[in-house]
């Protein structure tokens, strides 16, 4: 019996069988039951962008909220201005009467005089002209100007606290890569110097205890990697929010340290006279004080007369006969002079000059404030400056330092101990040199910022 067709018909048999598991097992895959979600599939990792310093200023000017609210409340400041213009032009208003009077009815009650009203249907326009109020409306206007130039102020003030927290987040960013750097570094050092340890102890050449302190110097270093690494993802999801994001975006930053950073200014009265003349909220404040002293001037001319010009012409083509003429023009003029209203005035020009008053006082205090401040600020930028070159100092001592320590240790002249401690001291010296000269940007970008200097 040819047993060649028998073989040949159980391959097919068993190919058939499985190309059905397979065509099953991707139904399956594909099917999804009613009111269950379908299976997402990972996302690719999203492309970090190339992101420089200065491209991070524009992108948060032209994004955060808090820049476009203030722009929008310097726009609202800028309209009262036109506002309190308005009283200048004339009031033209046009008007449409009707009536129907049974009997020629006249209106006794709900008033002194009892004018007849006649059936009639009329039409025309009136033109109110302000002449004078003896300087009020020009003392609104210029409150207004004043309080409009605050405003404007503001936006400047949103500007610099955005740039100074972009620029915070910036190089905070930049110290945690530095400080992740470092502990990722330091795991392999110690990584590599456990390792060497265990093998010198399986050769009897080490005891366990250098094997234990190589471990727990290793340990060290992998928390240090870790506190490193969730720190960096902080300051990222810092950096989106000060470019104004409501989620964090992945960036590759551009580092922009000088080779040699400048030292801060050294005089400081001129930096001080500089922070006086160019801080955006002190000039703000400055502007809302002569906007009060304006409104209080306002509020006196209230006592003033007020004299206004009124003219008026229409038509009335459907009238009774007692009304002879179709057409009606009249002008005149009223003069209010107040008399007695209350103490009104007196108490509203009382509440201005009080506010006035108390606005130059937080004048002061803003600007007492901004001394502070900006002395803080320059003697901080100084120490951080001066902190460059210790801890380079500081690095290469304690790198000198381990590989003393580790030679001696090798040679057998000193313990694990001593090692231990000689690495702990390089791997602070590298962690505070690596965030020193991201500190020191950041103290100039606090004192750019106390002293009203936009980018």
């Amino acid at each position: 019996m040819n047993r060649l067709p028998v073989l040949l018909a159980i391959l097919m048999l068993l190919f058939a069988a499985a190309a059905a598991r397979t065509a099953s097992a991707q139904s399956e895959a594909l099917h999804i039951a009613p009111g269950q979600p379908a299976a997402q599939t990972s996302a690719p990792p999203q492309a970090a962008d190339s992101l420089t310093l200065q491209d991070a200023e524009k992108i948060a000017l032209q994004n955060h909220p808090r820049v476009q609210a203030a722009g929008y409340l310097a726009t609202a400041a800028q309209a009262r201005v036109g506002e309190a213009k308005s009283a200048y032009y004339p009031l033209v208003f046009g008007s449409v009467t009707g009536a129907y009077s049974e009997n020629t009815s006249r209106i006794g009650a709900g008033a002194l005089n009892n004018p007849t009203v006649f059936d009639r249907f009329a039409y025309g326009l009136t033109i109110s002209q302000l002449v004078t109020d003896f300087g009020r409306t020009h003392e609104l206007v210029k409150s207004s100007k004043y309080a409009a130039q605050s405003a404007q102020a503001n936006v400047t003030l949103s500007r610099a606290d955005v740039l100074l927290a972009v620029d915070q987040a910036f190089y905070g960013v930049l110290r945690a890569q530095a400080v992740l750097q470092v502990a990722q570094e330091t795991v392999k050092a110690r990584q590599l110097v456990s390792d060497q340890i265990t093998t010198l102890e399986k050769n009897k050449l080490k005891s366990g205890l250098d094997v234990s302190f190589a471990n727990v110097d290793l340990s060290q270093a992998q928390l240090l990697q870790i506190q490193a690494q969730n720190d960096l993802d902080a300051s990222l999801a810092d950096l989106s929010a000060a470019l104004g994001y409501s989620e964090q975006h992945a960036f590759t930053l551009a580092d922009p340290l000088p080779g040699n950073p400048q030292p801060p200014q050294a005089d400081f009265p001129s930096v001080l006279q500089t922070a006086i003349q160019n801080r955006p909220e002190l000039i703000g404040q400055r502007f809302e004080l002569q906007s009060e002293q304006s409104y209080a001037k306002a509020e006196r001319d209230l006592w003033f007369p007020t004299l206004s010009a009124i003219g008026t012409a229409g038509l009335i083509p459907f009238r009774q006969e007692n009304l002879i003429s179709p057409r009606y023009a009249a002008g005149g003029f009223n003069l209010n002079i107040p008399i007695f209203n209350g103490h009104l005035f007196g108490s509203l020009r009382s509440e201005a000059e009080a506010r006035a008053s108390a606005q130059q006082q937080f004048v002061r205090d803003l600007q007492n404030r901004i001394v502070r401040d900006v002395r803080t600020a320059w003697l901080n930028a100084n120490s951080a400056f001066q902190r460059l070159s210790v801890t380079e100092q500081f690095l290469a001592q304690a790198r000198q330092a381990y590989d003393l320590a580790q030679a001696r240790y090798k040679l057998g002249l000193s313990s694990i101990i001593e090692l231990s401690q000689a690495q702990l001291n390089q791997t602070q010296a590298e962690i505070v040199e690596a965030g020193a000269k991201y500190d020191y940007q950041v103290q100039t970008s606090v004192l750019n910022y106390q002293m009203g200097v936009l980018h």
